[in-house]
């Protein structure tokens, strides 16, 4: 028979739960200017072109 595992601490468990999906990102600076799109199509509507090194 498989033993039980009981919950004695439901505030950890319950942050534990919450900590499971988050995620930390970290983006260098270099990276964070050349990722805007910095041309304008001059069109309302238009999609973004984005950089190579965004999309990697």
């Amino acid at each position: 028979m498989k033993s039980r595992y009981r919950i004695c601490n439901w505030s950890e468990y319950n942050a534990a739960l919450e900590a499971r999906g988050s995620l930390t990102v970290w983006i260098d600076e270099g990276v964070l200017s050349a990722w805007k799109n910095k041309q304008k199509t001059g069109k309302r509507g238009a999609s973004n072109t984005y950089s190579d090194l965004a999309i990697e």
